[in-house]
């Protein structure tokens, strides 16, 4: 039998390698594939060998006393798998099965077979049964370092001396200090952490605390949220991890996991009033209905993931997306590379797929019959989705999505439509449904002249109109007494938070703003300038961010704690921009001039200079990164060509600027001053010719390239993108003249086969709202994200993997809103 197995694998274990598993692992790639795709995956690369890993969940022998007898089962959990909370370990015990399987007749040898087997493949085996999670290791490296549980978590002695935690005023003990403070939690005291070379911290007052009573653990106030908090033990010298944090915490009246809700939370809700944004953005205390099913499906927290999986729930509640990722989803899965793992739309639609097939949104089965539990028909219910894989690509590279640290949902959002754009096949484009054109009038208080430009934008951000609040008498009166509460060390009064009406953070949007150091070409001076914004199209789907989130005097992100009548149906019509108006005289399209230094000899040098020096290989470098060639070329000009790490900061620092990725205008350069009276002026729009060289070098037409630098604002990565994914423009520009296309340009025309700038897709601006994300805490560094969507006529909140009917909306406390265009 070992000779006929062995002469059975002898072909295919050229392929095999050490790597990782997963349920049907490919023993060439190391990835794992369900029932359901592994035998596409066979036929696309024709690789045979798989190894089937597959858990059970048995009923435990019982003994004469009817209690559970031990059992030995299989002592390796094969693959590193979550167990679900609800699982029953008293009953039920887990058995891994593993299995090698020969594809196309599925010929099983069960595993370990050590005797039968030849010795490269028992060690491939043994290899991939052994093997850590990816994305156990993938955490791992996204920490600095790994925190130990503290030794005196599991028995800490906790003294009940009455001690109850307000949430909010709290004070160093032994000094004024307000900041950087810590609980110990064994008597409830809170003293300030220690100090620091930098000036900042405080006068350790909690490590002089620990020496005197012996107190080992403390959690920093202001760090605690349902996802944990910043422990430090004195004895162990180091920051740890207390697996009863919440239990601890509970004992000075602090609710850590107040976040998760409960069924069987306070009924009369009349009781005790919702003020806390932890409690009324996730409705707790009110019975929520769980929901399940097609779209109803959850996704469980990775760690400080709420950011991700909000903003990805409310991305495939959109037709849009659900069409061209889950709507394809055969189409893209036979065409995926062989790595499926790094590829965008596969995981676009994996994701998209499980949210929307409502299989891993079913109903708890109750075990009614013990048949059925003997029969091995109980399953685990499945608890949501994970987005880990998901996650691993889209934050590759990025510095700050790739840690295990909460982000800013406005800024994932962002992140996701450019990789949408970025990897879209084919014309259709689902991120155009967000995309819109932004007006910008421009005014010179002195000539009274004006400029027009349009920008492309997906976010409408509204400014928080403070001074507009409606319960002024109340904030000022709360903040009397909060200060009195401190003074007299009493619990704080009932929060207070400013009501401000939607119709001002509408008009704050819409009112004229300074220019800062502006130059009038009118006046060839620096003068006053003032600039409004208006809607040049309407997008189909409008989302509007609360500019709650500013700095403090520590420069470390806060929140502002307010609520905005957000309405139902919205309409910005009257925000249409109208463009150059009768009577309007438009600003003369000249360039600052250069700032030439104070030096007698060059006083009265000629006004026009060469052409900067710019170092084209730190702008190439810069531009294979896929930043618009002009914004880098701009980059190396302002930082004097210093190099491209210096470059790439500017960049960082200016991707929000208006003429970001406008060409680089140095005022007095050879180039304006030698050309003719008689030459029309240079097309505005005009690629650079730096990058048209580029992508016809790669085998491209040139009017090619013209046609998809212009549809993406010059940019070059996206150029190319662009390129694949309109193969029709390629006859017809292997058809077109250089010259007709040089004619074009100089007269400013352009053909019906030609696009200029983004696709929108314009229309009314009257909408309805359909989803709200919510944010909790104090700064985007830290708290908590929860999500509700309008379905099927009913709102739904999705708190992470529980998806329930939604009783009480927070609409008032939303950070992003979602809305949709109706019918004027």
């Amino acid at each position: 039998m070992a000779a006929d197995l062995g002469e059975l694998l002898v072909p295919y274990m050229p392929t095999i390698r050490l790597s990782e598993g997963g349920l049907y692992v490919c023993m060439s790639t190391f990835l794992g594939f369900g029932r359901e795709h592994v035998e596409r995956h066979y036929r696309k690369t024709g690789q045979s060998v798989y190894m089937h890993l597959k858990r059970h969940v048995r009923q435990k022998a019982t003994g004469a006393s009817g209690g559970a007898l031990p059992r030995r089962i299989n002592g390796k959990i094969f693959l590193d798998l979550e167990i679900d909370a609800d699982f029953n370990s008293d009953d039920y015990e887990l058995e891994d099965e593993a299995k090698l399987v020969i594809f196309p007749d599925h010929f099983e040898i069960d595993l370990p077979n050590i005797e039968e087997l030849p010795a490269l493949v028992t060690i491939a085996c043994d290899a991939v049964l052994n093997a850590n999670s990816p994305y156990r290791k993938l955490e791992q490296e996204s920490w600095e370092e790994e925190l130990q549980v503290s030794k005196f978590a599991n028995n800490l002695v906790q003294i009940d001396n009455g001690v109850r935690i307000p949430p909010s005023g709290w004070k160093c003990a032994k000094c004024e200090l307000r900041e950087n403070l810590w609980l110990n939690l064994t008597d409830g005291s809170i003293m300030c952490g220690r100090w620091f070379c930098s000036g900042s911290g405080g006068n350790g007052h909690a490590l002089e605390h620990h020496k005197q009573m012996g107190y080992p653990l403390a959690v920093k106030l202001g760090t605690i949220t349902p996802d944990g908090a910043d422990v430090y033990s004195f004895d162990e010298e180091e920051a740890v991890l207390d697996p009863h944090l919440a239990k601890h915490l509970a004992h000075f009246g602090i609710d850590m996991l107040q976040m998760q809700g409960t069924e069987n939370g306070v009924t009369d809700n009349e009781v005790k009033p919702r003020v806390s944004e932890w409690e009324v953005i996730q409705e707790t205390g009110l019975k929520l209905k769980p929901m399940f099913g097609s779209g109803y499906t959850g996704i469980r927290n990775q760690g400080n993931s709420s950011y991700l999986s909000t903003v990805m729930q409310v991305i495939f509640s959109i037709p849009e997306f659900q069409r061209a990722y889950v709507g394809n989803l055969t189409r893209i899965f036979d065409y995926a590379p062989l790595d499926p793992t790094q590829d965008f739309s596969t995981q676009m639609a994996k994701l998209g797929h499980g949210l929307l097939s409502g299989q891993n949104s079913k109903p708890p089965v109750k075990c009614e019959l013990i048949e059925q539990v003997m029969k091995e028909e109980h399953k685990l219910q499945p608890k949501g989705v994970t987005t880990r894989m998901f996650k691993a690509l889209a934050s590759r590279g990025h510095t700050e999505f790739s840690s295990n640290r909460q982000q800013d949902a406005q800024e994932f959002f962002l992140h996701l439509i450019n990789l949408v754009e970025r990897n879209s096949i084919g014309s259709e484009n689902p991120s155009d449904a967000f995309r819109f054109l932004v007006e910008e009038r421009t005014q010179c208080c002195q000539s009274r002249k004006v400029r027009y430009t349009e920008r492309t934008d997906y976010i409408m951000q509204l400014p928080v109109a403070m001074e507009a609040a409606t319960n002024k008498d109340e904030l000022i009166a709360y903040e009397l007494k909060r200060r009195e509460a401190e003074s007299t060390k009493r619990p704080p009064p009932e929060m207070v938070r400013a009501r401000i009406p939607f119709s001002a953070c509408l008009q704050a949007f819409s009112e004229p703003e300074n220019v800062d150091d502006f130059w009038s070409s009118a006046l060839q001076a620096k003068s006053a300038g003032v600039k409004t914004s208006r809607f040049a199209s309407f997008p189909e789907y409008l989302v509007i961010q609360i500019k709650k989130f500013t700095f403090g005097l520590d420069w470390v992100p806060k929140k502002l704690d307010v609520a905005v009548d957000m309405p139902d149906i919205l309409d910005v019509n009257h925000l249409r921009a109208k463009g150059l108006q009768p009577g309007e005289e438009e600003l003369p399209n000249i360039a600052p001039p250069i700032v030439i230094p104070d030096d007698p000899k060059d006083r009265f040098r000629n006004h026009f200079m060469e052409a900067p020096d710019i170092d084209e290989s730190s702008v190439m470098q810069l531009a294979e990164m896929g930043f618009p060639l002009e914004a880098c070329r701009k980059a190396v000009y302002y930082t004097g060509s210093m190099g491209a790490e210096l470059a790439f900061n500017w960049i960082i620092a200016h991707m929000e600027d208006p003429d970001f990725a406008e060409p680089l205008n140095v005022p007095g350069c050879a180039a304006a001053s030698t050309q003719s009276s008689h030459e029309p002026p240079p097309q505005v729009n005009q690629p650079p010719e730096e990058i048209v060289a580029l992508i016809t070098s790669m085998g491209f037409q040139r009017n090619q390239a013209f046609q998809a630098l212009r549809a993406t604002n010059n940019n070059l990565e996206r150029a190319l993108d662009w390129i694949f994914s309109h193969p029709e423009y390629e006859d017809e520009a292997a058809n077109t003249s250089v010259d007709d296309q040089n004619n074009h340009q100089s007269n400013g025309i352009l053909t019906n086969n030609e696009q200029e700038g983004p696709r929108v897709k314009d229309g009314n601006g009257r909408y309805e709202l359909f989803a709200i994300i919510s944010h909790i805490g104090t700064s985007t560094m830290s708290g908590h994200y929860v999500c509700h969507i309008k379905k099927e006529g009913r709102w739904v909140i999705y708190n992470d993997h529980k998806v329930s009917a939604s009783e009480r909306q927070p609409k008032d406390l939303g950070y992003l809103y979602f809305y949709h265009r109706i019918a004027c």
